[in-house]
């Protein structure tokens, strides 16, 4: 399975930009990583195939995960951000059937070459 994330871009404290992920095949659980320079790879967000969510406590209120099962697509719905949400947006995706949402990037087999948000103050 193929992953393809776009909609990164600049944009000012404050304001929203909508992230998107098209997947070649289906996947189960799916979720947006970040990473900025000098630091890990974080997870940010994750949804499964069931549309259960779950967030990183620094962006929850602030973004919102979706998806389309049929169009096996996935989007990251980010408002109010900040320059501490600056980083490389990468989507992934699992093909193991899991009923809960892991946050951890090695439980991720497939992932998208990822997208420049840069927040400015």
């Amino acid at each position: 399975v193929q992953l393809q994330a776009s909609g990164g871009g600049l944009v000012k404290a404050g304001d929203s930009l909508r992230l998107s992920c098209a997947a070649s095949g289906r996947l189960f659980n799916m979720g947006w990583f970040r990473q900025s320079p000098g630091k890990e790879r974080e997870f940010v967000a994750g949804i499964s195939r069931l549309g259960t969510t779950k967030y990183v406590d620094s962006v929850k209120g602030r973004f919102t995960i979706s998806r389309d099962n049929g169009k096996n697509t996935m989007s990251l719905e980010m408002n109010s951000l900040k320059p501490e949400d600056t980083a490389v947006y990468y989507c992934a995706g699992r093909d193991v059937i899991a009923y809960s949402i892991t946050t951890s990037r090695y439980d991720y087999a497939y992932w998208g070459q990822g997208t420049l948000v840069t927040v400015s103050s």
